[in-house]
C-alpha cells in the first residue's frame, strides 16, 4: 500500500522529485482556543502563487546516515526533514532505510521576510523523498513530519484554502472556508529588506485578554470568508499586524499605515516572523489602477521597495510560468502506472525578483532582499 492507500510498486527507488510554494506572511497571527477550549499558537498565512521550492532526492542505496548530504548546505532543516521522511516511507514498503543519499533545493524564494522560504524546502524536500519511493504521502503526515524537522511549520502542504493552523503542532483548528475574499495586494519589504532571523525572535507571552481579542478577529475572519467580506478582511489583517507590534515592533508600521488610508487601501497586512509586508485592496473599488499606482508611489517615495503585486481568492495553482500540475508538486509517483492517479537564514542581500501583475504592471520593486539561488545547483 501506498502511502496515501494506494497500491505501491515493489522495484527500486529512484530519483524523486517535489514542489512546494511559498506564501505572502499572515493575516491572522496569534492564540486561539482549540476544541479542548485550550490555548493554542495558531495563524492563517496569505497565499501566493508563483514562488516556490524545487527538491530532488537522489538515493544512495547500501550508504549510512552521515552520507545523506543536501545542496546547499545550509538548508539543514530540508536535511532534517528528508532524514525523517526516508524512515517515513520505507516502512510501508518493508525496506530498510535508504539512509544515504543527496537532495538538491532549488527555488526562487527570497530567505528571512517571513515567506514561509524554510516550510517551502522542509515540504519539497518531504515530497521528493516520498516521490523517490513512489509514494504521496497525505497532507496530516507531511505536517507531521515539518514540525519535528523544523518546530514550526506554515500549512504549505495544505493548498490554498483559508485554514487556521496550528504552526507548533502541525493540525488545522478551523478550515475558515474555500477562498479568501478577493483581494489585490501590493507586496513590499520593509526593514530595508534585511533578512529576520526567526530563531532569535522572542517567544510571545499571551494572557486571557489576548485570547479573547485573537479569538474576536478569528470570528471576524470567519465572517469575512463566508461572505467574501474584503473590507473586513483587511480590517482583521491590520488588526492582526498592529498585535503584533507589541512582539516585534517594525518602525515602518505606522508609515504603512497612513499609506494605506490616503491611497484606499482596506488594509494592510505584515509577516508576523520577517519584513515582507503587503497592502490590500478591493479589486471591485473604482479606480482601482490609480490607488494601485499611487500606492506604488507612496513607498517608493518613503523608501520602501516595492515587490510584487498579486490576486487572493483565484482557483487553481498558477506560476509566473502557467499552471503547476500535480506532478510539479508531487512529483512522478502519483502517474506511473502502478501508483494511484491522484542555522537556515542567510544573510546574503540581493535584488528581490519582482512579479508582473496579470496586466504586466506594477511589481518593479527597485528594493534589495535576500534571494533564493534559481536555478539547480551542481557539485
Amino acid at each position: 500500500m501506498t502511502a496515501d492507500g494506494g497500491t505501491g510498486g515493489s522495484g527500486d527507488i529512484g530519483v524523486g522529485v517535489g514542489f512546494a510554494a511559498c506564501h505572502h506572511g499572515e493575516i491572522l497571527q496569534g492564540v486561539f482556543l482549540d476544541e479542548n477550549d485550550r490555548p493554542c499558537a495558531g495563524l492563517v498565512t496569505l497565499p501566493m502563487q508563483g514562488p516556490g521550492t524545487r527538491a530532488e532526492f537522489t538515493p544512495r542505496p547500501g550508504t549510512s546516515p552521515g552520507q545523506l548530504t543536501v545542496v546547499p548546505a545550509d538548508r539543514t532543516k530540508a536535511l532534517r526533514a528528508a532524514a525523517l521522511a526516508i524512515e517515513e516511507c520505507a516502512a510501508p514498503r518493508g525496506q530498510a532505510p535508504c539512509r544515504g543519499g543527496e537532495l538538491t533545493l532549488s527555488g526562487d524564494v527570497p530567505l528571512g521576510l517571513g515567506m514561509g522560504s524554510s516550510s517551502s524546502d522542509v515540504i519539497a524536500a518531504i515530497r521528493a523523498v516520498a516521490d523517490a519511493y513512489g509514494l504521496r504521502l497525505p497532507p496530516a503526515t507531511i505536517a507531521r513530519l515539518a514540525v519535528r524537522a523544523e518546530r514550526a511549520s506554515d500549512p504549505l502542504m495544505l493548498g490554498g484554502r483559508p485554514l487556521l493552523f496550528a504552526q507548533r503542532e502541525g493540525r488545522v483548528l478551523e478550515v475558515l472556508g474555500d477562498a479568501l475574499p478577493p483581494a489585490v495586494v501590493v507586496g513590499c519589504a520593509l526593514g530595508g529588506g534585511s533578512p529576520v532571523d526567526t530563531l532569535s525572535l522572542p517567544a510571545p507571552r499571551h494572557d486571557h485578554e489576548d485570547v479573547r481579542a485573537y479569538e474576536r478577529l478569528r470570528s471576524l475572519l470567519r465572517r469575512a470568508v463566508a461572505d467574501a467580506d474584503t473590507a473586513l478582511l483587511g480590517h482583521v489583517s491590520t488588526e492582526s499586524a498592529r498585535r503584533a507590534q507589541r512582539v516585534r515592533e517594525q518602525r515602518e508600521f505606522g508609515l504603512l499605515d497612513r499609506i494605506a488610508g490616503r491611497v484606499g487601501a482596506v488594509g494592510l497586512q505584515i509577516a508576523h516572523s520577517g519584513n515582507v509586508a503587503g497592502l490590500l485592496f478591493d479589486p471591485a473599488a473604482p479606480d482601482l489602477g490609480h490607488r494601485l499606482r499611487r500606492c506604488v508611489r507612496a513607498l517608493r517615495t518613503c523608501g520602501i521597495p516595492v515587490t510584487r503585486t498579486f490576486a487572493t481568492g483565484t482557483t487553481g495553482t498558477t506560476g509566473t510560468t502557467g499552471t503547476i500540475s500535480e506532478e510539479h508538486l508531487h512529483g512522478r509517483a502519483h502517474v506511473r502506472r502502478d501508483r494511484p492517479a491522484r542555522s537556515d537564514t542567510s544573510r546574503r542581500r540581493a535584488h528581490l525578483p519582482a512579479l508582473r501583475d496579470d496586466e504586466g504592471r506594477l511589481g518593479h520593486g527597485g528594493g534589495t532582499a535576500p534571494a533564493r539561488h534559481r536555478h539547480r545547483t551542481t557539485r
